[in-house]
Formats: C-alpha cells, structure tokens, sequence
C-alpha cells in the first residue's frame, strides 16, 4: 500500500481532522473495513473538544462547582468546613489529566482499529492527493473535518493575555480581578461561571435583548435571574465598541457604556477552520458564510470529497459532528447512513443548564404552529428538593392537532442529560402522551419530564 522511497500512502478514506467528527468518522469507516488514514495537526486527538473545549471546559465547571458548594451551602447541610481556598495549579492540573486520558483512549482506539494517525498540517494538492509534511496521501474519498476557531473581533484582536478566547479563558494561572466576557451564548456563560465562582467579578456583555438567544423568554427570564443570584452581572443590547487602558468600552442606543477588565474574553461565535487546506487545489467550493457548501449527504461539488461538523451548515456541536461522521463512513461504505439534523439537541453547561431540542415554543407561535405546552417545576420534584436543585422547570412543546412532541426545552440541574429522552420520544414521532405514559423511577429530577408531558393535556399528577 506504499512506497518508502517516494513516501506516498493509499488509502480508502483519509479524514482531515481528528476531532469529535473526524475521529468518529475515522474510527466506524474502519470498521467498515475501510483502509483509513486520520490526520490532525495536534500529537494530541480529540480536536478542539478535548484538547481545548468541551471537555476541559466541563472539568473546570465541575471543580468549580464543588467549590462553590464548599463556600456557599455545605454548612446547610452541616458541613463545617471554615473558608476553603483555591490552588489554581491543583485545579488546572485536574483538568489537563481529564484532557490527557481522554486523548489517550482516542489515540489507543485508533490503534486498536488499524487507523494510520498522521501529525501535521494537510494540504489538498488535488482532489485525490493530501500533502502532510513530506508525505502523500492519495485517497478514493477524503472527508474533511477540521472544525472551527474562535470568532475574533476586528478592532479586538487576541493577544493571549488581556484580550483572550475560550482557548485561553481555560488556562489562566490566577483568577482575574475583573472578567468582562464578550458574548451571552454557551461558551461565554460557562466559562463566566466558572470564573465567577471562583471569585471573578464577571460581568457578561450581550449584543442581543437576551443571552441564551435560541431559548424561549422565559426559559432565560428566569436563567438570567439565578446566573445574576450567583454573582454574574448581564448586560444585554450591548454593542462593544473597543478595548482601551484597561476598559472595553459599548453602546446601549444614546448610552455609552464603560467596564474596568482586567482579562476580556471574547466568545461571539466560531467561524468553519480551513485556513491552510488548499481547497482551491481541490476545487471544493464555499458558500458566503465561508462554509464548505455539501449536499445532503455532506458530499462537496468534488467526487469524493466530503465535509462535516463545524465547517458545513449547521449548529457548531460535537455530538452534530459525530453523526455527520458516522453517516459519511457509512456511505463511503455503501450502508444506509442516517442523521435528523432537527433532532440536534443543545445545551448550556451551566448551574442549572439549558438544554433544547427541536422548536421551542416562541418560534413555534411565531412560525403560525398551534401548540399546546407543557410546564412543571423542578420546585415540585422531590429528588430536586432533596439535592437543593429546585430551580428551574421542564417545557414540553406539542402540535396543538396531533400531539405530536415538536420541542423541548429545560431549564434544571443537569438537564443536559434529561433532554435525550424527549430526543428519543421525537426521533419515533411521539406524542406528549407517550411521554407522560413512560414510567420513571422515583424519585428521580427525570420524573419532571414525566409531569411536563402529562402537563401538555393538563394532566400533571403533581401541579395543579
């Protein structure tokens, strides 16, 4: 299959990228009993997720959760601890061995299934041919799957140490005095959070009229007020308009608007990552939105070129990612690949999360839907009440004619994991009956979901 003297390599698939699609996408085509060849320009797989996103951020989330509890409500529960103190070291260090196990398992299951994993930057010399270094890959398909970057503001451009992405925001070696994030989506908030709990005054700058744009209002009317309780300061319909001396400067209409940063993390969106790739060598074409423009079954205008995850269309998710890379794998195979690309569901990692899936209720009225909603409050749960996890409440959205579940939408402690059942429920055109039908053990924060489906007909045993 190759020639030392000319350091060329055929395979069946090469995928470019080894994160959370790549990697995934990479891995089912072997075992498809595909030759497949992974390239990254990281030694470390997992791409940004692991090596500088999801995960790492989550490890923080998590110490800094068990923080925040120690300081704020241990002693409720009889808990005596005195003032606890944060080593930045320690906690950093907890979260590069999360990262480094995590990488390790990619990089042993990719030996396991025979993956050639390449280091170094790809580059297309033909719609066949990838460069990487001094070697040449030639390929019946390539699937591209270099994910995104951070969204860098023109007139404020990273430096690394004041003005920082989320790259760096999960890396910092003390606790900034004052944090202004830049951004009221995802990334911002957790990485706000994690910050605020450890003793960060952080204030969080939103162009829109609210942060956690795609949730309905009062999923966020009542986030915004807990995040506020926990020390975050919001201010939304905020245009920032520089960074100087210490202090990002915004409009609000007439207002100017003025504050003091010791670090400013910016986090306004990502944009598709294929500086370097040579996509002109291959003929691969971009839409406006410098996305690799893909047809339904994520093929470029190149035989035998595809594209996944964050470079096409679509919400920027790993979990989006993984399931393009998937189907791809199986198509290249000749299998019947599937993805919902409707059914991708969301979430905010904070304390409580967001999680969504599907069309919330707000853009469901405003699409003309005529809907029936379902609510019940984590307040009325048990196993909230006994875990001090009474915030929040589950939504429920249904065709108002067949009952059919279009939505979800839950604002709770972990709701993150309670949002894949609903997915599971929509997935198989399921009703909020069939919801409200399903047994849950109790007690358990899930049986909120229970209650919100039976909600839907007004049917909840435990709300009036």
């Amino acid at each position: 299959m190759s020639s030392s003297k000319a350091n060329t390599a055929s395979y069946d698939v090469v995928v470019i990228g080894a994160g959370p699609g790549g990697y995934v996408c990479a891995f089912r085509a072997a075992q498809l009993g595909l030759n497949v060849a992974l390239v990254d320009k990281r030694a470390a797989l997992g791409g940004t997720c692991l090596n500088v996103g999801c995960i790492p951020s989550k490890a923080l989330l998590h110490s800094s959760e068990h923080f925040a509890f120690v300081r704020d409500q241990a002693g409720d529960h009889g808990i005596e601890t005195g003032s606890p103190t944060i080593d930045i070291a320690k906690l950093m260090a907890k979260k590069d061995a999360v990262v480094t196990k995590l990488t390790g398992g990619v990089a042993q299951l990719a030996k396991a299934r025979k993956v050639k994993v390449i280091t170094g930057e790809a580059k297309f010399a033909d719609a066949k041919t990838v460069i990487v270094g001094d070697e040449t890959l030639t390929a019946k398909n390539i699937v591209i799957a270099t994910g995104s970057a951070p969204v860098e503001l023109p007139f404020m451009p990273f430096d690394g140490e004041t003005v920082v992405s989320s790259d760096h925001a999960i890396g910092f070696d003390t606790v900034p005095g004052k944090l202004v994030v830049v951004g009221g989506g995802a990334i911002g908030l957790e990485l706000g959070s994690v910050w605020a709990r450890l003793g960060s005054d952080v204030t969080v700058v939103e162009f829109l009229p609210q942060i956690a744009g795609a949730s309905d209002k009062d999923i966020v009317r009542n986030f915004t007020r807990i995040l506020k309780k926990q020390g975050l300061k919001i201010e939304v319909g905020a245009k920032v308009t520089g960074f100087k001396d210490g202090v990002l400067s915004a409009e609000r209409g007439d207002d100017k608007l003025e504050f003091p940063a010791d670090k400013v993390l910016v986090s306004v969106g990502r944009r598709p990552y294929t500086d370097g790739l040579g996509l002109e060598a291959a003929g691969v074409e971009l839409d406006d939105k410098k996305r690799i423009k893909v047809d339904a079954k994520l093929k470029t205008n190149v035989d035998g070129v595809y594209a996944i995850g964050d470079v096409v269309a679509g919400p920027m998710l790993a979990h989006k990612a993984e399931e393009d890379g998937v189907a791809v794998a199986e198509w290249i195979a000749g299998k019947a690949g599937h993805i919902n690309w409707d059914l991708v569901p969301a979430i905010i990692y904070t304390d409580p999360e967001i999680a969504t899936v599907g069309l919330g209720e707000d853009a469901a009225k405003a699409a003309g839907r005529k809907v029936n909603v379902g609510k019940f409050n984590f307040a009325a749960n048990g196993r909230a009440i006994a875990a001090d996890a009474t915030d929040g409440f589950v939504k429920i959205i249904a065709d108002a004619e067949t009952d059919r579940i279009i939505g979800a939408q839950i604002l709770g402690r972990t709701a993150g994991e309670f949002i894949s059942e609903v997915v599971t429920h929509m997935e198989y055109g399921g009703s909020a009956e069939d919801l409200g039908r399903t047994i849950h053990a109790h007690p358990t924060m899930s049986e909120a979901v229970k209650e919100a489906g039976l909600a839907v007909s007004k049917s909840a045993i435990h709300a009036l």
